[in-house]
Parts: structure tokens; C-alpha cells; sequence
């Protein structure tokens, strides 16, 4: 078939930069080699240059470049070749010739409706040549514990990887300010697999009967298609019997099951801590936030004030849940909802006890533990059943973790916090700043992973029991990474590409924001230059935050907490800390990318872009 006519659309997540620089390379290049190109551009902008029907329907040839989803009904019929904007922009002339080659072999398929962009050219071709493949609708749900950039990162990686693969996936956040995209009856009914990426707990029972995998936030955001394909590759469920519990599919017996519920279990007390602080945390923001608040009306405000109202409400009320709810909800990760009453009351119990954060962790564990034990181990007579979750469950498991409390773990537990408390308190300039240095450091080495996450539930632990400075440096060295990466775009600006350059505006609102994964897209394309520089700045961020006496009441916010009055002391001092480790991030990422060769920004394939389009 003889390619004459060919028409594109163009498409990034901002709709500016990527999406007209990729028509204008398609539009020159195209033109250039003898071809007549029409180019429709799609984003924030609405859509500009839009293909009408006669111009589709003459055209020989559709090329897709976009990194979000176009809509490809319109083009049923046709020929359709898709890539990402970026390998548009910076190999042009190959994506032409590549799409025309493929040309002749996709004529006659018809594109699928709803099957997401990127995906046509690989979904319709097989790598033998000429077969098509059903594409697969898949949902999913990401959850990480502060529900912010792991969950929606996660989420995309998967829809991307989807996409490539040639398949549809419909993905629901859980996070902390609850679920979205949520998914519905009729969406899991037709689901041919469901994937949970998630670091925290996720309720299972809905998807009886279907193809599930489990993995965390950070393998889907390492390789989401490598995801999608696991969980199409598990075998068809067995179907249940009446008795099984729905929350545990039977066909966990497959090989890569058994394997993902290894792992699982290996971090499992990992996952299960991690959403007891998920949950705690928007109790403890609003405590920390209404205690600084009523700290405007006088440290000692008068009975029946305003300032008094402010501090019965976050610290007497709010900060008293912070235990209970920490430990209720570790319970109910391990345990489902048998497990709340217990986690709840051993909580509150251990708050009573004087057993601070380490007493509801353990009587959250113990609760769990406890709790399943009694509902898998204990058998009634069937007209009995339905006493077991009212009566049975919930009496049993709060006696044990409630006497194991009173008589067991109480006094040393409360000695071992008294003993922490007292040191944090007490420690001279060079403990602090030694504590500042590990905790900084430790908030850098893996950006939201694991050590990241030790640190700041260590920190956010601390509040409780009134020791405020450890919050401070974390948070501090939390926003050092990627405000330091966005710094050091415009230091060194020779360094890094354009891509980068915009990533690096990006991570610098995150950065304030104090959403330390801003820095991962530095991270996972040079790590061995970018995590050392970002733990650097980190760590002198945290030590000098401590060094400073700097205190924090807030958990979260960023740099918007220091426009609440006395919620952080010695600000300036403070703000000094952050530029300061932010500043060692930049000069050592910059100097460290001096060892490599410069990235080459342009082919020489490339036509030559407009100025006005960066």
C-alpha cells in the first residue's frame, strides 16, 4: 500500500511543551520525506488543529504520539502506530518510517473501542506477524500510607503499562483522602484480572472469584507492564465453596501466587504498621494544627476561651485518639474488622498506662494476632455462627491483649518510653545533631521506600509523647531532595535534559510540598550520582534543624505550616536548614554529574524545533 496522506495526534499530560513539539517534528519531518501530514494536538488546552471525519477518513495512515490516553474509535479501520511523545521528538524520522512499514500489516484490523493509547501498534501486530491479539480489561488499586505521591504514581505506571501491552485498566486510589476512581459492581464483574499495588491494607472481598495479584506501590512504579502481564499470566479461579471465606481466594495455590504471598508475608508486620500510621496520621495533623492554633491566644489561655476550646479540642481530644487509632487500625490490617474492638481498647489502654506510640504498636499487633487467631481457631455450632463476630471475637481478643497489657508489657514498655523520652529531651547539641544526621540521611536513601518510612513513623511516634524536634528534622530533610534536584537544573542546566528541566519544576512544588518522591524520576535514571548527593543534603538538613532546637507540632504541610503561628519554632532558623541542605544536594548532584558526558539534547535526525515552544 502506497502511504500518501497521514494524519497525527499529539498528546502529553500538560498538553504544551512535549505535545507541540512532537507535531512539529512529525509535521516537518513528514513533510520533508514527500508526505502530507495533518496534526491534531490534544491537553490542557482543549484540542487544537481537530481532525475532521473526511480528513480521517482519506488518510492512509494514523500515528499516535502521546503519553496519556487518546480516544481511538474514530480511527477504526485504519492503520494506527503509537509511541510516546518524547521517542517522537527525538527519533522522528524512525517513528515515520516505522509506522509506514507496519502499515500494510494493520490495515485490516479494526481498532477495539476503549483500547488505550500506545497500545494499538503492539496489540495489533504480533511479533509473528499479522495476528491480533483480545485486549484485556483489568482493574486495580494502589494505596500507599500517606495516600499522596506513591498511590497516583503507582496508579499511572500501571495504566502505562497497560497501555503498552495492549490492554484497558481502570485504577482506584486509596489514600487519605479516601478512595477515587472508585471502582464499581460492573467494573470488577468484567474485570479479566485484578492487581493490588498497595503498601498498606486493602479490602479483598469484592473481588471473589476474579484473577488477583498483590505487589506494592514500588514494583508497579519499577515496571508497571511486567505487572499487568503477572497478574494475566495467573490461572483461572477455582470457583469457591460456600464455606471458604471470600476474602482469601482460593486459587492462591499457582506458583506466582504462592510466591507474591511470600513475599507478603515477609513484610507483612512492614505493611500492617504502615497502615495503623495511615490512619493515624490526619488525627495527628489536626491535633498538632489546633494546638499551634490556640497558641496564638496565650500558652496558658484562660478557662472557658477561645484558646482553651482550641487546646480541649486538638490536644485532650485529637492527640488522646492518636494511640487508640494507630493501634486499632494495625489490628484491623492483620485482622479485618474482628480486629478493630480489640486494637481499639488495647490502645487505649496502653495510652492509660502511660505506654506512649511502642505500647499501641504492640497492642495493635497483639490484637491482630489475637483476634484472627480466635476467628480461624474457634469453631461454633452453626447456630451459633452468628455470635462469633458480636460476641465471641471481640469479648475474647480484648480480655487477652487487655490483661497481656495490664500484667505483662505495661511497665516495661512505659519504662523503655520514659527512657527514650527522657535522652530525646535531655541530649546535648552533639547527640542532636548526630540524631539529625541519621534520621536526615535515612529520609534520602530510598525516597518513600522502606528506611524512608522508619524514619518519618519514628518522628511522627514522637508527637505523641510531646518531642517535637525529630518531626522537624525529617520533614526538613524530606523536602531537601527534590527542592536540591530542582536547584540543580538551573545550576547546571548543561547537565541534564530537557525532560529533566521540566521534571526538575515539577519536583521543586513537591519539594515545598514535602512529597519526597518528587526526586525519584531523578533518582531511577542516575542513581549512583543522584541518592548519594540526595542523602548528603538531607542529612545536613536534619542535623542542622536539630542543631537550631527547631520543634514541629504538624506531621505534614511543608513549607505551608510556617504560616501557622508557633506550629514550628525558630522558623527563619529553620527555613536556613532546609535552603542549606537543599543547596549541598544541588552543588553535589552538579559536580557529581560533571563524570559524565553531557546529555545530547538533539539528533541530528531532528528537524530543528521553534523556539517558542519551550
Amino acid at each position: 500500500m502506497a502511504i500518501q496522506k497521514i494524519v497525527a495526534v499529539t498528546a502529553c499530560p500538560t498538553g504544551v511543551a512535549h505535545t507541540f513539539m512532537a507535531a512539529e517534528a512529525l509535521k516537518q519531518t513528514a513533510q520533508s520525506r514527500g508526505y502530507e501530514m495533518r496534526v491534531e494536538t490534544q491537553g490542557s488546552n482543549g484540542v487544537q488543529q481537530a481532525l475532521s471525519d473526511a480528513e480521517i477518513a482519506e488518510a492512509d495512515l494514523v500515528i499516535i504520539a502521546a503519553d496519556i490516553h487518546v480516544n481511538l474509535d474514530r480511527f477504526r479501520g485504519k492503520p494506527v502506530y503509537a509511541v510516546s511523545t518524547s521517542k517522537a521528538i527525538r527519533d522522528t524520522r524512525s517513528v515515520i518510517e516505522a509506522a509506514i512499514a507496519e502499515a500494510p500489516r494493520v490495515e485490516a484490523v479494526p481498532v477495539p473501542p476503549l483500547v488505550s493509547s500506545n497500545s494499538v501498534s503492539s496489540n495489533a501486530v504480533s511479533n509473528n506477524g499479522g495476528t491480533s491479539i483480545a485486549p484485556k480489561h483489568l482493574v486495580g488499586i494502589t494505596s500507599c500510607p500517606t495516600g499522596i505521591a506513591h498511590t497516583f504514581m503507582a496508579a499511572e505506571a500501571l495504566r502505562k503499562g497497560a497501555a503498552q501491552l495492549g490492554h484497558e485498566i481502570k485504577v482506584e486510589t486509596q489514600g487519605s483522602v479516601g478512595a477515587k476512581n472508585t471502582l464499581t459492581d460492573e467494573d470488577i464483574a468484567h474485570a479479566d484480572a485484578v492487581v493490588i499495588a498497595a503498601d498498606t491494607h486493602v479490602d479483598l472481598s469484592r473481588f471473589a472469584g476474579k484473577r488477583l495479584y498483590e505487589t506494592s506501590t514500588k514494583q508497579a512504579l519499577k515496571d508497571g507492564a511486567a505487572v499487568i502481564e503477572s497478574a494475566l499470566a495467573l490461572p483461572e479461579p477455582i470457583a469457591q465453596t460456600t464455606n471458604s471465606d471470600h476474602s482469601q481466594p482460593n486459587y492462591l495455590q499457582s506458583v506466582q501466587k504462592a510466591k507474591s504471598e511470600q513475599s507478603a508475608r515477609r513484610s507483612g508486620a512492614y505493611r500492617h504498621l504502615l497502615t495503623g500510621v495511615s490512619y493515624m496520621l490526619p488525627v495527628i495533623v489536626a491535633g498538632g494544627l489546633i494546638i499551634a492554633l490556640s497558641f496564638v491566644f496565650g500558652l496558658k489561655p484562660e478557662p472557658g476561651s477561645i484558646g482553651d476550646a482550641l487546646l480541649q479540642i486538638g490536644g485532650k481530644s485529637a492527640f488522646a485518639l492518636i494511640v487508640p487509632v494507630l493501634s486499632g487500625f494495625i489490628a484491623f490490617s492483620i485482622a479485618d474488622r474482628p480486629g478493630l474492638a480489640p486494637g481499639l481498647v488495647g490502645g487505649m489502654l496502653a495510652s492509660n498506662l502511660g505506654m506512649g506510640f511502642l505500647g499501641g504498636i504492640l497492642s495493635g499487633f497483639l490484637a491482630g494476632y489475637i483476634a484472627r487467631f480466635v476467628r480461624d481457631k474457634i469453631n461454633l455450632p452453626p447456630n451459633f455462627e452468628g455470635l462469633k463476630p458480636v460476641l465471641v471475637i471481640p469479648l475474647l481478643s480484648t480480655l487477652v491483649v487487655g490483661l497481656l497489657l495490664f500484667y505483662v508489657f505495661g511497665a516495661p514498655v512505659k519504662a523503655i518510653l520514659d527512657g527514650m523520652t527522657a535522652f530525646l529531651q535531655n541530649m546535648g547539641q552533639t547527640n542532636a545533631v548526630i540524631l539529625g544526621l541519621i534520621l536526615g540521611g535515612m529520609m534520602a536513601v530510598d525516597m518513600g521506600g522502606p528506611v524512608n518510612k522508619a524514619a518519618y513513623t519514628f518522628a511522627v511516634g514522637l508527637l505523641a509523647s510531646n518531642v517535637f524536634a525529630p518531626m522537624a528534622a525529617v520533614m526538613a530533610a524530606g523536602m531537601t531532595p527534590p527542592l536540591g534536584l530542582a536547584l540543580a537544573t538551573f545550576l547546571a542546566k548543561r547537565q541534564f535534559t530537557q525532560e529533566e528541566h521540566e521534571a526538575g519544576k515539577v519536583a521543586g512544588v513537591l519539594g515545598i510540598s514535602f512529597i519526597t518522591e518528587g526526586a525519584i524520576p531523578f533518582a531511577a535514571k542516575d542513581p549512583l550520582r543522584v541518592i548519594p548527593a540526595c542523602v548528603a543534603g538531607s542529612a545536613v538538613a536534619g542535623a542542622l534543624s536539630m542543631l537550631f532546637g527547631c520543634t514541629l507540632r504538624a506531621p505534614h504541610g511543608g513549607v505551608f505550616v510556617l504560616a501557622i503561628p508557633n506550629a514550628v519554632t525558630q522558623g527563619g532558623l529553620y527555613v536556613v536548614a532546609i535552603a542549606l541542605g537543599t543547596l549541598v544536594t544541588a552543588l553535589v548532584v552538579s559536580q557529581l554529574k560533571r563524570w559524565q558526558p553531557a546529555p545530547k539534547v538533539q539528533t541530528q535526525q531532528e528537524p530543528v524545533q521553534p523556539s517558542s515552544v519551550h
